[in-house]
């Protein structure tokens, strides 16, 4: 046989397996729902889900801008109905897939240059100082919101995303999941005698219980976060109480124990958060062009996580106008965030992405009625404090397994792209290389110095290099758009080595009647948002 491979393959010869529009194997797309009973406990299961982002980044900002637990709750409370606002808009108005829309970490590092700025350290008193720190959070997230309107409502973003294929987005989507690793076992070791129980148990209920016994009703694959987070919970809680952690260090009683979070006492009971709380906007030029970067980073992060979503949810491949639209509501989404104060913008939540791929359920209906939780318990505050004090190292366990997920997602476009050529083999690696060593880079020297490689007296400037470099997806989606665009485009062979005749089929989701039916918009409203 010739050294080339490029004989016929013998009949008896183990056949590839063929490339799927829409992922198989899924029990609930779209647009079918589960039973009500099923559709509210796996509702509930995403709101404890997006708990952990909404929690933790008002815990490490809050303190750090003057605020108490008091402030803390406020915020807690003031991100859940944001979140469940957006998360309905997104489903009902923008990419209409089963996406939940809550806080960002692509957002803190703007946020932490913010608080550090000098003009606020003549406040004496911590709760005023913290005010007007949120005041000018919510200025730049005001003007930052703008950005990601302008390019999703005007189209622009649809002109970007025609030019993405199947072998660009396999970098872009994978580091959305596996870019976020530093939040998945580190948080479990900081607990590891609570962490590394929940990881565990939620491998052991999530894939093996399922085989063990065959039920037929999915119990365990489906509601193993419930499962999971409730035995480690009460285990956490019973080392709590039987002193296990006495006389133990300040930072472990503070991950380990279930009685630090300082939620329970400090969130009133009922209390609707309302725009502008915190009193009027200020506005700074450079800040809010820091947020301006910012808000364009978390752009390209959820269009990867839009992506995982799609195909996570059985549809077929998101047309870029649906994207394009997905991208102005998100934008709409952090001018909300600016207009409430939730000390940070919006983005796709990646945790959440990675429960429809645990669940196999990619209903809509589930992630609307997710979003009904998250408005509800951000109202009667007390109630919703207590979910929202489970131990962080639960929270990285659970991480751990659904960013696995989410990146697998993005190795999962690798069947309509040609392994075999060697411009697949050259944009993959050099952009999944670039993707997390450029980011290495400017972190561990941000770990190392205190700030990062960009480090001019203006520090809004500083924040518009270092962030960006900073973001594994960002990096290698980049890379590997422009490889992908620009390497050898005249030969014809090209587009079906990079997958593109597979997405070129749904550049519209007029005519097709699957896309129809999972991204048209209710009421009628087509008509005001052309696909084209």
């Amino acid at each position: 046989m010739a050294g080339g491979g490029g004989a016929p393959a013998k009949a008896d010869e183990p056949q590839p397996h063929p490339p799927k529009d829409q992922l198989p194997n899924i029990y609930y797309c779209i647009t079918s729902p589960p039973p009500w009973p099923e559709a509210i406990l796996l509702g509930f299961q995403h709101y404890l889900v997006m708990l952990g982002t909404t929690v933790l980044i008002p815990t490490a900002l809050v303190p750090q801008m003057g605020g108490g637990n008091e402030e803390k709750a406020k915020v807690i409370q003031t991100l859940l109905l944001v979140a469940g606002l957006n998360t309905l808009l997104q489903t009902l108005f923008g990419t209409r897939l089963p996406a939940v829309i809550g806080g960002s970490y692509t957002f803190v590092p703007t946020t932490i240059s913010i608080i550090l700025a000098g003009r606020f350290t003549d406040t004496a008193d911590p709760i005023e100082r913290f005010k007007r720190i949120m005041r000018a959070i919510q200025g730049s997230l005001i003007i930052a919101s703008t950005l990601q309107i302008v390019l999703g409502f005007s189209g622009l973003w649809r002109n970007v995303t025609r030019f993405l294929s199947p072998l660009s987005a396999v970098p872009l989507v994978a580091l959305v999941g596996f870019g976020l690793y530093e939040l998945g076992f580190p948080g479990v070791a900081k607990c590891v005698e609570i962490g590394l129980p929940e990881l565990v148990i939620l491998v052991v209920i999530s894939q093996y219980m399922p085989h063990v016994l065959r039920s037929g009703k999915h119990v365990f694959d489906r509601f193993a976060v419930i499962f999971a987070v409730a035995i480690v919970w009460v285990y956490a809680h019973l080392l709590t109480v039987g002193g296990a952690y006495k006389g133990t260090p300040p930072r472990t009683q503070a991950s380990c124990r279930t009685d630090r979070a300082g939620l329970i006492d400090a969130a009133p009971w009922i209390r609707v958060p309302y725009p502008f709380q915190w009193g009027a906007p200020s506005f700074d030029a450079g800040e809010a062009f820091a947020m301006m970067m910012a808000s364009f980073v978390a752009l390209v992060e959820s269009s990867g996580a839009f992506i995982a979503v799609y195909r996570y949810a059985s549809a077929t491949p998101l047309p870029p106008s649906v994207l394009s639209r997905g991208v102005g509501w998100q934008g709409v989404g952090i001018l909300l965030s600016g207009l409430f104060g939730t000390v940070n913008g919006s983005s796709v939540s990646i945790e959440n992405a990675g429960l429809l791929a645990l669940t196999r359920v990619g209903s809509r209906r589930v992630v609307q009625i997710s979003a009904g939780f998250m408005i509800f318990f951000s109202i009667l505050g007390k109630f919703g404090a207590v979910f929202a004090s489970i131990p962080q190292p639960i929270v990285a366990a659970l991480y751990c397994l659904f960013f696995a997920y989410v990146g697998a997602g993005g190795l999962s476009f690798l069947q309509f792209c040609n392994l075999n050529s060697f411009r697949t083999k050259f944009i993959l690696g050099f952009s999944f290389f670039l993707g997390l060593s450029v980011p290495q880079y400017f972190n561990e020297y941000t770990a190392i110095n205190g700030y990062g490689p960009v480090h001019t007296g203006a520090r809004w400037f500083n924040d518009m290099v270092n962030v960006p470099f900073s973001s594994e997806p960002f990096v290698a989606g980049c890379v590997a758009f422009f490889l992908d665009n620009t390497l050898h485009k005249k030969d014809g062979g090209i587009r079906k080595d990079r997958g593109k005749h597979w997405w070129d089929k749904f550049k519209s989701f007029k005519g097709d009647t699957r896309s129809e039916e999972f991204y048209s918009l209710p009421f009628n409203l087509n008509k005001y948002f052309p696909s084209v």
